[in-house]
């Protein structure tokens, strides 16, 4: 196990051009799993590449265990990478791709089979060492890319969205199986995907990613609570967080969003926000609330709350997802499917005043003084009012 430390690293492919990483800065202790999300072109691939040595920086430092690797060769680091593509060798057997960079390393041949033999058990994939990559499905040559790398028992993996090139059965299965080989081997791992769920699911920490730029570092929960700005928030979560452009008014020395739902926005709710900086309700304002944080009133007891018209339905099996409409904007509530509503039927909401974010709707900066509601009952409910 090895700690993996990135002091200001950047990259750019030429004068001119806007650098690919700007100023990564991660440290990563030993035996954790980081996760490096983002989408396509966010410089995820690329940062991972920089670590492998398949591409040098432009500046700043690798520190694995200490010790500076910037400078060092790919064979000199003691990392093992798993590809996207597998890269197996397609006339070799699986033992032979498994046992390939060990016969480079000169090791012993009853080395290499003990060692060959230990990693089929640990993948469960004895029965296939004697066939060619040509002869195993894509969860098979997934295994066996995957032992080429734990054969090495290197300082670190580095995952290169492994799973994108498998259906989601097979994504789902090798999930777990990646989640569950971590936990036996606690080696420090490093997984690049542009995939969410994945990030939830496998991460220790998880670090996103957008325009060479880490938008936020935190473990999994705290990202998907406590997001740093638009991006992160509308990015992490499925379904995504719903965004709500609102008005913003003061009233009596207190700020109070405003929302509406019907067509022509018959009916308005106000709720009331706490510990705003003076001149908030002169900017374009977007509230957030993801899907399982607006509640009825059925679920939400003595809460006064805005009626609004269910659009559409969708069935997913454990959930069922309610759309509606609130400020002209399309709405998804998340409701168990015992209590999922008709097409047509007018729903009480309430927002859950304790978890609603607050963006700027320009630079997407987080308005962190509006996250919080007051804790006073009275000023907990959303009033309705009519025109």
């Amino acid at each position: 196990m090895a700690t993996l430390e990135l002091r200001n690293v950047h990259k750019s492919y030429g004068s001119g051009l806007a650098d690919t990483l700007k100023n990564i800065e991660l440290n990563i202790e030993s035996g954790e799993f980081l996760i490096l999300v983002g989408p396509s072109g966010c410089g995820k691939s690329t940062l991972m590449n920089c670590i492998a040595g398949l591409e040098s920086i432009s500046g700043g430092e690798i520190i694995v265990e200490g010790a500076d690797i910037s400078g060092k060769s790919p064979k000199d680091r003691d990392i093992a990478m798993v590809f996207q593509s597998y890269a197996l060798y397609p006339t070799m057997s699986a033992r032979d791709n498994i046992a390939f960079g060990l016969k480079m390393r000169k090791m012993a041949p009853e080395a290499i089979d003990q060692e060959v033999a230990r990693v089929a058990k640990l993948l469960q994939i004895e029965h296939l060492l004697k066939r060619k990559p040509g002869q195993l499905s894509g969860g098979q040559q997934q295994r066996v890319a995957m032992g080429r790398a734990l054969a090495r028992r290197p300082k670190i993996y580095l995952f290169d969205e492994p799973l994108s090139n498998l259906d989601a059965k097979l994504r789902v299965e090798m999930r777990t199986e990646i989640k569950l080989m971590h936990q036996r081997l606690k080696t420090t791992t490093v997984y690049v995907t542009h995939d969410q769920i994945e990030a939830m699911t496998l991460g220790d920490k998880v670090a996103v990613m957008k325009d060479g730029v880490i938008q936020q570092f935190g473990t999994p929960q705290q990202i998907y609570n406590d997001p740093a700005n638009l991006f992160v928030a509308s990015f992490i979560g499925s379904p995504p967080m719903n965004f709500i452009p609102v008005k913003l008014e003061r009233r009596d020395g207190h700020v109070v969003a405003q929302l509406s739902s019907g067509e022509k926005g018959e009916l308005t709710a106000d709720l009331p926000l706490q510990a705003m900086p003076e001149g908030v309700e002169e900017r374009d304002v977007i509230l957030g609330v993801r899907p399982e944080q607006i509640q009825t009133v059925a679920s939400a007891p003595g809460l006064v709350a805005i009626s609004a018209e269910v659009e559409i339905i969708e069935p997913t099996g454990p959930d069922t997802l309610v759309f509606v409409t609130l400020n002209h904007t399309k709405v998804c509530c998340r409701m168990a499917p015992d209590d999922a509503p008709r097409v047509g039927q007018v729903l009480a909401l309430q927002l859950d005043p304790e978890k609603v974010m607050l963006f700027d709707a320009k630079s997407g900066e987080r308005l962190r003084s509006g996250a919080s509601v007051g804790r006073d009952s009275t000023a907990n409910v959303t009033r309705l009012r009519s025109l």
